[in-house]
């Protein structure tokens, strides 16, 4: 006979007990039955008979065996222990005073009649003590919360509630947890830094803090092997009010020692564009004693961009700071009240200024909100001019010279807003973008410098005199990393330094393009490679056989100079005899480099060490930021082992949590090629030819464009004839070879 169909019937309002979320109630004629969601057995299910006999079945079904039961066994242990209860937050704060870190709360397993028909997961996996106490330590690590979170009373009541097993810890006991977690991403760290096969590059920020104590924090930056930018915090060092140059540089050369990253090293990156002369120094000569600085150390010393765009503004603030002020209190005299604020409009209206952009007052935190309030001034000048007639009160009035000066500042600065958003649009830009910014500051600022009027022109002669001081030192790296950019090489140089020399063009022109062949051939020459003895840093490394590396490091010199270096040297003349690549907004130059690698083996080593320098270390939350870096209150207070390992730690778990949570963009897609469809025979060429896409060359329809320097070739869609390159390996939109086609 067929069994009627079962349909579900609506739980009433007194199934609330926390058994029903594993059982679903049918009716089938006129009986009730309780069918286990995991293996589907029918029990009872009438109102008369209770739930002990779901609650016994539950604890025997192997189905969900692997499901914890606490929540069941409580509810079955409150009704032999009636006083257990749920604690309120109410009443957590009333015993607030009371409550040790290891009180024992209560946990009320019966769920309120709203949530009946809500299904609860009551987990995978039983409830395990210690992983419950290291995500806890993980979770205040990566979100930077204070460890004190744990003795909050509603924290408390929060976990217990939530889960009565697990045992609240005491702030002592999760510092050491997060110590643990620090150690373990530690080595990982190390581990991946000593797997590296490119070079390294540091920066060093100093921080402050409210309590006036200061620290200093060294980043490496990075190339990894699947050509993406990493950024790994090293150290957070406590520094001590004493400390002079000599023991900074102390400092720095510790933690290059214990991180053994010294023969790793390519340049070191600072925020401040003053100062720090001696520790440099002092650096680099450690440095030279083990193992000669590529280019004799002139790329070594790299100044941070963006906080030159930083301290040219502030001196430029302070030059009108008379100015600025007579503005911002025209903007408050004008807002002080809505008669005012009504005659101004008034006035604006029959000087036929528009007022789209309204008056607004400076941020003394923004330097960039300085320069949006002289922008919205200048907009209503005439205004300002018509109101010093119209209103007795109005004493700030500006001269038409002081309008002239905050009109050409504000020109000035606009310049510098515009190069720090660029320099600060991605959260990790590599060094090639930098080039063309600052050389378009070099020739406003020389355009600037011969302004007649004798005020514009000394500030602009205090603006160049700071500029060349980074311009003597971060030009060569820069120009090298533009260089290295295909849609550029030379050519970016031979366009702007006509521009910036003048006559003297030629020479600079040359001295650029031989300080690259030098680099060039000091990687030829194996110097980019890592010194046998780091290669075992692990210890493995026997004795003997470092010794007899040693003694045939010579011999290694030897041998590319005599058999290889002419190749190696062919290298960058391949590379800069090609075509420059047709720009286009999408470009990623490290993407193109990781298909480049094959065909330019050592030039590409020498582009991942090069494109990593970090050329700016201030984010977009601190560029336009008048103040520095400061540390909170509640890590500040900290030892300084636990500080270091908190800020450390959550950059490393924050870095690893983005990469697990973003998608990978840029994926290589083979692309099966079969010569029976195509009707040719195939033979590899990947020396001379490679394909680029019709969007990029203007193939229009074209299914395939390739070319040779001066040669173009294009397949239509349809099929392939005549002679030419079918890309073999697509990575997004570059190839990573080609295949030569006869047909």
């Amino acid at each position: 006979m067929e069994i009627p169909t079962e349909t579900p019937i609506k739980k009433p309002k007194r199934l609330t007990s926390v058994v029903w979320n594993h059982f679903e109630r049918v009716r089938k004629a006129d009986i009730c039955y309780a069918v286990c969601v995991h293996c589907k057995k029918k029990l009872s299910g009438s109102s008369n008979s209770g739930t002990t006999h779901l609650r016994n079945h539950l604890l025997r079904c192997l189905k969900r065996s692997n499901y914890d039961v606490t929540q069941i066994l409580a509810a079955k242990r409150k009704k032999k222990d009636p006083t257990l209860a749920v604690v309120t937050y109410e009443e957590g704060q009333r015993k607030e005073e009371t409550i040790s870190p290891v009180t024992t709360f209560k946990f009320d397993p019966e769920v309120k009649k709203e949530e009946v028909n809500v299904p609860i997961n009551l987990g995978s996996v039983r409830f395990d003590q210690e992983r419950s106490r290291l995500d806890l330590a993980r979770m205040i690590m990566l979100h930077g919360y204070p460890l004190a979170m744990v003795d909050h009373i509603g924290f408390k009541i929060f976990v217990k509630n939530l889960q009565p097993q697990f045992e609240v810890l005491t702030n002592s006991a999760v510092e050491l947890d997060c110590m643990t977690i620090y150690a373990k991403e530690k080595q990982k760290m190390y581990e991946a830094i000593h797997n590296l096969h490119g070079r390294i590059s540091l920066s060093a920020d100093v921080w402050d803090s409210s309590e006036n104590a200061r620290y200093m924090c060294l980043t490496a930056f990075y190339i990894d092997e699947d050509w993406k930018l990493q950024k790994k915090m090293l150290n957070f060092i406590t520094l001590d009010p004493s400390h002079t140059d000599d023991i900074l540089s102390e400092v720095v050369i510790k933690s290059l020692t214990d991180w053994t990253i010294d023969r790793k090293l390519f340049s070191m990156t600072f925020d401040h564009c003053t100062g720090y002369e001696e520790l440099i120094f002092r650096i680099k000569d450690w440095l030279s004693q083990n193992r000669p600085l590529l280019k004799n150390g002139e790329l070594f010393d790299v100044r941070c961009a963006v906080q030159l765009m930083k301290s040219i503004v502030s001196d430029v603030m302070e030059a009108i700071r008379d100015v600025t002020h007579k503005v911002r209190e025209s903007i408050r005299h004008v807002k002080s009240s809505q008669v005012t604020l009504g005659k101004f409009n008034e006035i604006a209206q029959q000087a036929a200024i528009s007022g789209e952009r309204p008056l607004i007052l400076d941020c003394g935190q923004q330097w960039s909100s300085t320069y949006l309030m002289l922008e919205a001034a200048l907009d209503y000048r005439g205004a300002f001019c018509l109101l010093e007639e119209h209103d007795p009160t109005y004493t700030s009035a500006l001269s038409e010279t002081e309008w002239d000066h905050a009109s050409a500042v504000a020109g000035y600065v606009k310049l510098f807003v515009e190069v720090t958003n660029v320099f600060t649009t991605n959260k990790y830009s590599t060094a090639n973008i930098y080039f063309p910014e600052i050389c378009d500051i070099h020739i406003q600022l020389i355009e600037w410098c011969k302004n007649p009027d004798n005020f514009l022109s000394d500030i602009a002669l205090k603006m160049k005199e700071k500029f060349d001081r980074y311009w003597s030192k971060c030009s060569l790296t820069l120009a090298i990393a533009a260089i290295l950019d295909p849609r550029f090489k030379m050519k970016l140089v031979e366009y702007y330094y006509p521009q910036i020399y003048d006559s003297d063009a030629p020479n600079q022109i040359k001295a650029v393009s031989d300080a690259i062949r030098e680099l060039s051939n000091e990687y030829a020459m194996g110097s980019s490679s890592l010194d046998p003895d780091t290669a075992g840093a692990s210890g493995s490394l026997a004795s003997t056989t470092i010794g007899t590396r040693d003694r045939l490091r010579g011999f290694d010199k030897f041998l590319h100079e005599t058999s290889q270096s002419h190749n190696m040297t062919s290298d960058l003349d391949k590379y800069l005899e090609e075509p420059v690549f047709p720009r286009n907004y999408d470009f990623s130059i490290l993407n193109w480099w990781k298909v480049h690698t094959p065909r330019y083996p050592i030039l590409s080593m020498m582009a991942r060490d090069i494109l990593g320098v970090p050329a700016s270390t201030l984010g977009p939350e601190l560029a336009f930021n008048n103040r520095g870096r400061v540390l909170d209150h509640h890590r500040s207070s900290l030892n300084p082992g636990a500080r270091e390992a908190l800020i450390c730690g959550q950059d490393w778990l924050r870095m690893e949590s983005e990469e697990y949570n973003s998608p990978h963009i840029y994926t290589a897609v083979p692309l099966t090629v079969e010569s029976n469809l195509i009707g040719g025979s195939f033979n590899q060429d990947t020396s001379s030819r490679y394909v680029v896409p019709p969007w990029e060359c203007g193939g229009g329809g074209q299914g395939i464009v390739s070319y040779e320097p001066g040669i173009f070739t294009s397949f239509p869609r349809g099929g392939v004839r005549g002679k030419g390159c079918v890309q073999m390996w697509c990575y997004e939109k570059m190839y990573l070879s080609t295949c030569l086609i006869n047909v």
